[in-house]
């Protein structure tokens, strides 16, 4: 089973340069608005998973960057979990500018399970994440 999401963003002033562009710092806060509603629609927001005793930092982004987003363009954002065995949260994503149809950009993205009070990493997979990986049939 394939897990994925589709947001729509519209760019705003204040994320182009002067000559109108995009700055590529934000493609990766639109995989950030990728994840956070994927977390909305599976069940996997940062509150849900911090409620569970655990938080889950970014410890690797990757962008491919293909064409430029300019102010006042929209941009969808499809967000693919991608499962691994490993206790590790992985997505992939894809930018495309619905005017145009022309992929932006490509990325992804591995968070890791820390231990909320002791920041310690988890190298075991947390039990709630199992069972949300059997609710939605990917064990």
């Amino acid at each position: 089973m394939i897990l994925t999401e589709c947001t729509n963003i519209l760019i705003r002033f204040n994320e182009a340069d002067p000559l109108g562009i995009v700055w590529h710092g934000h493609y990766v806060r639109y995989f950030e608005d990728g994840r956070e509603a994927f977390g909305e629609k599976y069940g996997l927001k940062y509150l849900d998973i911090f409620e569970k005793g655990f938080t889950v930092p970014v410890v690797n982004v990757q962008c491919d960057y293909k064409r430029s987003l300019r102010y006042g363009d929209r941009v969808v954002v499809e967000t693919r979990f991608v499962d691994d065995l490993a206790a590790k949260i992985k997505f992939e994503y894809i930018l495309t500018n619905p005017a145009t149809g022309e992929v932006v950009a490509k990325g992804s993205s591995v968070q890791v399970f820390l231990d909320k009070e002791t920041s310690s990493l988890q190298l075991i997979t947390p039990a709630f994440f199992m069972e949300w990986k059997k609710t939605h049939g990917l064990v």
